[in-house]
């Protein structure tokens, strides 16, 4: 395999100026050195603990504790684990909401040399039931707020450990255990949003790594205070928990179930948060709920991932956040954690639509690959493939998904390879763009489409705050691009105002037949758009600039019928326009088609374009059968114009006869 990103080792001369100023004003940061992945997490952290005691480690809207009283509460958790008997590397489940507590089950677990399965108690109980079988957990760790939740699911098949309720007796002294960096450390479950959730094994070695990169590349430093907005389950709740605690910072979980993000803003600016990390459609939400009247000084970083980054996105941070803060795009996987970086300040500039996921990481090489598995040439898509020695250990219990997933070193060295499913095209300074999932790539007409490119045209729109485009299969079996979307405002844009736009952006056959505007994307568990929860287009007619006026004369519902019949719609008003209906020129030939069959007439493909309403269609098939019919249909001709009003009438046949228009 050729070697893309190495082409282009070091990042753009703008992408290291922005990085430059990335670094907290006290000057504090401390490299972490990469020797210092070869240790476990709780060695680790241990050693922070003897460096800063009594500074806060984490803080919640319910509990504050310093370093020293999170590692004594970490330690009872662990003793108490212990006490439970088992073997090394066994899974523990986690069953604990977005708080302190479930910081200090985590550090207890993997000091206890056991596996750390987080679930969010929040999840549907099906869901949850279904990682406690998959993980085969052998303990779940709960509080007295989930512990009838854990009962029910688990009906005294596994045991309980209440955490609210320790034994005063379990010892907060470290455990001291020898751990080696390959102990597993966690199981994180995917989002499951293309079938069942799946398991991602990750060891200590590869979670440090993942921290590695981060502190060096966000300069982490001691004086830094990390919001936690993702869920304890997620892979990025990971990196931002450990970033925080492995390097003397202080953690700010956040709960946004709870609290909601009315009260973000506030939050931020009291607990002077420094690095915040959003999912992107979170950030997207609440930049709109801004004002020019916030101000976050303290913010130096705001983190963006788990889904795609609009240059909509970008200008909400231009226009709403400090003009000293850094945003940076992020690119991950549960199995291979960040393995691009694009960092932006106020003064970059965004070419096309769909904003870059950035330059290379260190030790994460990003090839991308067509369907036979050969690389192709910069600019051309192809599945991004990761190639590392810091990738997952593999799917839990899942041994042929691994071997399918994850490939050996060509070469015969110590790196793996793993298929992401994802699609990107690499540009020739190395930069990525991520243009969606393998799974979302369809066949328009022939065409092969990213829907990731149109969702992306999408999002460049003001009045656009979420796009997500699928295909549906039609009445004819043929596939059809149907867009869904959440307004910005309370005024909907038409459908024939969409079609304009992306009509100057792409072909025509990557503009969808059909607009759906929802009120909000359905969502799995994780946070990421569900798309099979999609609702189902259904028939009803579009919006669009001409209100709905009714067929008048015996043509017009005829037509209107077959009109109807072939964009899969309930009704089709006179003046409503084909085009801006959904329609396209596969279903125009399934429309001249009927109409030649229903009225022998000799009409050509190009009327549509030329006719592309019902009522002038109906007007030309009327002028024909004037100059073709006799004198008997030239009374069914006249009948028809005689229901019309005078005017209706008029434009009828001066719009039939191109003589006389």
């Amino acid at each position: 395999m050729s070697d893309l990103c190495r082409t282009f080792p070091n990042l753009l001369l703008e992408q290291q100026a922005i990085r430059a100023k990335c670094f907290h004003p006290s000057g504090t940061f401390v490299e972490f050195k990469k020797e210092e992945i070869e240790q476990s997490i709780p060695e680790r952290f241990e050693q922070i603990v003897r460096r800063y005691p009594e500074r806060i480690a984490v803080k919640t809207k319910h509990d504050q504790l310093t370093y020293c009283e999170l590692n004594k509460a970490a330690n009872r958790v662990a003793h108490a684990i212990l006490e439970q008997g088992g073997k090394s590397e066994e899974p523990v489940a986690l069953l604990i909401q977005h708080d302190a507590p479930m910081i200090a089950a985590i550090l207890g677990v993997l000091k206890a040399g056991r596996i750390c399965v987080p679930i969010d108690p929040s999840f549907p109980k099906e869901r949850v039931g279904y990682m406690l079988e998959d993980s085969q957990a052998s303990l779940i760790v709960t509080n007295t707020k989930n512990l009838s939740l854990a009962r029910e699911l688990v009906k005294e098949t596994i045991p309980l450990l209440d955490i609210d309720t320790p034994d005063s007796d379990y010892s907060t002294e470290n455990l001291c255990l020898s751990l080696s960096p390959r102990t597993l450390a966690y199981i994180l479950y995917t989002s499951g949003s293309t079938g069942q959730p799946k398991g991602v094994v990750q060891d200590h070695r590869n979670v440090l790594y993942s921290v590695y990169v981060e502190t060096n590349s966000f300069h982490i430093s001691s004086e830094d205070r990390l919001s936690l907005l993702h869920p304890f389950s997620s892979s990025a709740s990971v990196k931002y928990l450990f970033g925080a605690l492995l390097n003397g910072a202080s953690l700010f979980p956040f709960d946004l179930r709870e609290e909601g993000l009315a009260r973000l803003a506030t939050w931020l600016i009291q607990e002077g948060i420094t690095i915040c990390d959003f999912i992107t459609t979170v950030f997207r939400y609440f930049a709109y709920g801004l004002s020019r009247s916030e101000s976050f000084p303290s913010l130096r970083l705001i983190c963006l991932g788990s889904e795609s980054v609009s240059k909509q996105d970008v200008e909400l941070y231009k226009r709403y956040f400090h003009p000293n803060s850094i945003l940076v795009i992020l690119l991950a996987t549960n199995e291979t954690a960040t393995i691009r970086e694009y960092f932006i300040d106020t003064g970059s500039e965004i070419l096309g639509d769909i904003v870059p996921t950035g330059y290379r990481v260190e030790g994460k090489e990003v090839l991308l690959l067509d369907d036979e598995g050969r690389d192709v040439t910069f600019n051309d898509a192809g599945e991004i493939a990761v190639k590392s020695r810091y990738l997952s250990l593999s799917y839990w219990r899942r041994p042929d998904l691994t071997e399918a997933k994850f490939l050996p070193d060509p070469s015969g060295g110590e790196e793996r390879i793993y298929l992401t499913g994802d699609l990107g095209r690499m540009q020739p300074d190395g930069c990525l763009v991520h243009i969606g999932r393998r799974d979302f790539q369809v066949k328009i007409r022939g065409y092969r489409v990213e829907v990731g490119e149109v969702e992306g045209a999408l999002m460049a729109l003001e009045s656009i705050k979420e796009a997500v485009v699928v295909a549906r299969e039609d009445l004819g079996g043929d596939k059809r691009l149907v867009a869904y979307l959440v307004p910005a405002g309370k005024v909907a844009p038409k459908a024939g105002e969409l079609r304009s736009f992306l009509k100057e952006k792409l072909p025509d056959y990557m503009v969808p037949s059909a607009f759906v505007m929802l009120e909000a994307m359905p969502r799995t568990p994780n946070g990421k758009v569900d798309r099979r929860a999609l609702p189902d287009p259904g028939k009803s007619r579009p919006q669009l600039e001409d209100p709905f006026v009714a067929p008048r004369t015996p043509v017009e519902k005829e037509l209107a019928q077959i009109w109807a019949e072939v964009l899969s719609l309930d009704r089709v008003g006179v003046h409503d326009n084909f085009f801006e209906s959904g329609g396209n020129s596969l279903t125009a030939a399934r429309i001249v088609s009927r109409v030649l069959q229903r009225f022998r007439l000799e009409l050509s493909m190009q009327l549509l374009f030329e006719a592309p309403t019902v009522a002038e269609m109906a007007a030309v098939i009327m002028q024909n059968r004037v100059k073709n019919s006799g004198e008997g249909d030239l009374e069914g001709v006249v009948a028809e114009l005689e229901s019309l009003s005078d005017d209706e009438a008029q434009f009828l046949l001066v719009k039939g006869d191109p003589e006389r228009s």
